[in-house]
């Protein structure tokens, strides 16, 4: 069972944790120093539509990030939907702490009323995180073609949650 508490200033550190080659090997890998100082600072002052959470364990300690946020850019799709996405560090992985936050952020995600569907979109290489998300009970839709970060393409699945 984990806990979700909401971003701030403190977590600077754990997103850095998370820019590693290993953490984003299907992302497109690390990202700039600059690029996570921003990143941080979109997160602390809540500065997209959605929110960043850090994934707390029943022991108090912190795991891991996830969030959820409003996705319109695929041409095929007319609706906007929430988007989530998640990063856990190695030495938590394993333990199921995933698919409680997944559930966590669903919950805060079907409260909000905004959307009808939370997605997910894994590089289809990933398999740790493809598997999440059947475990979490998304639905798979499709595989696509996805842009993360800015100007770099991947072929990942398209995963729908009912909210």
């Amino acid at each position: 069972m984990v806990t979700l508490e909401s971003w701030s200033e403190q977590d600077f550190g754990l997103l850095e944790r998370c820019n590693t080659p290993e953490m984003t090997a299907h992302l497109g890998g690390p990202e700039t120093p600059e690029k996570v100082r921003d990143r941080h600072r979109k997160y602390a002052e809540n500065a997209f539509t959605g929110q960043m959470f850090v994934i707390v364990t029943s022991d108090g300690e912190r795991a891991g990030l996830i969030g959820y946020w409003e996705h319109a850019d695929d041409p095929e799709d007319t609706e906007t939907v929430w988007e989530t996405g998640w990063a856990v560090l190695p030495e938590f992985q394993g333990r199921g702490l995933a698919v409680s936050a997944v559930h966590a952020v669903a919950e805060v995600a079907r409260a909000v009323g905004t959307h009808r569907t939370l997605h997910a979109y894994p590089n289809v290489a990933n398999a740790a995180s493809n598997a999440l998300c059947r475990k979490a009970g998304f639905s798979f839709v499709r595989e696509r073609d996805f842009e993360y970060p800015k100007g770099h393409w991947m072929r990942c699945n398209d995963w729908s949650l009912e909210l």
